[in-house]
């Protein structure tokens, strides 16, 4: 991809509760870094008091203000999809996007929350055991770790969702290029954890908009690494009765950098320092904790 050559670019976050996101600092810090100008806009839908069904008017505002793109976040990640005009390979194949680029009149949909995940992971929870993992929620964050949670060896995946039916469509596209061996649904996660290595919270229980624990803590055991896609707060319910009982963890921070990482070098063309974003993030979270300690 060409580099962008405007003089500046104008991006934005779609989803509801962005208020916290770290995500237009880091995008702005980096272009910054690299000589170029960028605005990240958030809007959030419960400030705002809309509903997903404000995204067609929300895509053509953004369109006719010279938008180069848009993150799109809960609970837009699957229903803006008839809404584009292409999807990329993954994007198709996850049923789910978060990352729109806006180019001549076109609306073309990616998913870079796998690569996300999936990097974060890699750094994180290096030599984990990855025999039989249980997996919390099948929405469009859901989609998009069972993919990278597969590309990663996991031998087998347990998905379970407050829908049924929707952890049965994302389990059936990936049985059908995974294996249908190594993935099954169930309505509860308790059996499966009970032979588990580990467990992966993607369910929005323990953002600060939605605090608690996704599941009984009496589930948890010290031998069970627990991943989280959150990251604020960076330390869930979850987590931290994990980290209680001596769990292996892994926060949603890794996931947050490297699914921005990706979507930055879509929106401008450019090569972002993933390093430099990692060290920016948590310089956010640190300079969000004196804030909240102050």
């Amino acid at each position: 991809m060409v580099a962008y050559s405007g003089d500046s670019v104008l991006v934005g976050l779609i989803g509801s509760g962005i208020g916290a996101s770290r995500t237009p600092a880091m995008h702005e810090h980096e272009a910054d870094a690299q000589g170029l100008r960028l605005v990240y806009k958030k809007i959030d839908l419960t400030r705002l008091g809309l509903g997903v069904e404000a995204l067609p008017d929300l895509l053509l505002a953004a369109e006719r203000m010279g938008f180069a793109g848009l993150n799109i976040t809960h609970p837009c990640k699957q229903a803006v999809i008839p809404l584009l005009h292409e999807l990329s390979e993954d994007a198709r194949a996850l049923g789910a996007v978060n990352t729109v680029v806006l180019r001549e009149g076109r609306r073309v949909g990616h998913n870079t929350d796998w690569y996300g995940f999936a990097e974060g992971f890699r750094r994180g929870m290096a030599g984990a055991a990855l025999g039989r993992v249980v997996q919390l929620g099948a929405g469009g964050a859901g989609s998009a770790v069972a993919y990278a949670a597969m590309t990663l060896g996991i031998g087998h995946l347990t998905l379970t969702d407050i829908d049924p039916a929707r952890a049965e469509a994302v389990a059936a596209p990936l049985a059908a290029r995974f294996g249908a061996g190594r993935i099954a649904t169930a309505a509860s996660p308790d059996a499966a954890l009970a032979a588990a290595d580990g467990l992966i919270n993607t369910t929005p229980v323990g953002m600060d908009k939605y605090p608690g624990l996704p599941l009984d803590a009496s589930l948890l055991r010290p031998a069970l690494w627990v991943a989280e896609i959150i990251y604020f707060p960076i330390e869930t319910a979850l987590l931290k009765a994990a980290r209680a009982l001596g769990c292996r963890t892994v926060d949603g921070g890794g996931m947050a950098v490297f699914q921005a990482v990706a979507a930055f070098r879509l929106f401008t063309g450019l090569a972002p320092d993933a390093e430099r974003m990692l060290r920016h993030f948590a310089e956010l979270g640190a300079a969000s904790a004196a804030v909240t300690a102050g």
